[in-house]
């Protein structure tokens, strides 16, 4: 339920922003086609909320969505034509991403990228060391996250409600530090990464049932400008 009320405030904060940007746009011509309007980039959209209030309301959207991953990258968003230049950046990484990663979700949310690994691909049950097959897809993330130096990185860990709260969320905690420390290894800056365990209190899933429960067991990945690709968007140099 604190969920749904999260990401209901979400749509309306950003259906007020959407409402707002057209009444601020010039009135469209009768040339413009529909293959026109339906055809906004995730660039575009990126750029939809303006520059001056991009960052308030990206943080106010942030601390809605409990401060996970996406909220993360909404939180930092700045907004604006500095805001569509990071996503333009954005879309390339996250293409590559979706390419060499098998077993991972990869999804572009708003000037960042969001990477969703089922725990169960990463690690043995009750487990925070990383399997073989987990190392091959850290490594193929660390590579593309060292050719996209100018990024910070948030890394959660998140569990389903089985056990106690102690040990979900000091093993939350662990599997996320374990993916950030062989990130580490691949060759990718510490001073980039973050990380943050919530045990079972972000679930995405009905932890009822064995489907939900093996959905919420996941780690999240959460990709979005630091200061510097903002200042060199902002100098319009991406």
């Amino acid at each position: 339920m604190k969920n749904v009320r999260s990401y209901l405030f979400i749509f309306a904060i950003l259906g007020i922003l959407s409402t707002s940007c057209n009444k601020n746009q010039t009135p469209t011509t009768s040339t413009e086609t529909t293959t026109q309007k339906k055809g906004m980039s995730k660039t575009a959209k990126g750029g939809i909320i303006g520059a001056g209030g991009g960052a308030v309301v990206g943080g106010l959207i942030g601390r809605a969505a409990g401060n996970t991953a996406a909220g993360a990258i909404i939180g930092a968003a700045v907004g604006g034509t500095t805001g569509a230049l990071i996503g333009r950046h954005m879309d390339k990484q996250a293409a590559e991403l979706q390419r060499d990663l098998e077993n991972a979700k990869v999804e572009r949310v708003g000037e960042g990228i969001k990477i969703t690994f089922d725990s169960g691909i990463l690690f043995a049950t009750n487990s925070a060391q990383l399997t073989s097959n987990a190392q091959s897809e850290i490594s193929q993330l660390a590579a593309t996250l060292q050719k996209y130096p100018d990024t910070n990185i948030l890394i959660e860990g998140h569990t389903d409600n089985t056990g106690g709260r102690e040990l979900n969320q000091r093993l939350s905690e662990q599997r996320a530090e374990s993916v950030a420390s062989y990130t580490t290894a691949q060759g990718v800056d510490r001073s980039r990464i973050t990380t943050k365990g919530y045990a079972f209190d972000q679930p995405i899933a009905d932890n009822t049932t064995a489907e939900g429960r093996q959905q919420n067991r996941r780690v999240e990945i959460a990709i979005f400008a630091n200061e510097k690709m903002k200042k060199a968007a902002e100098k319009g140099q991406l």
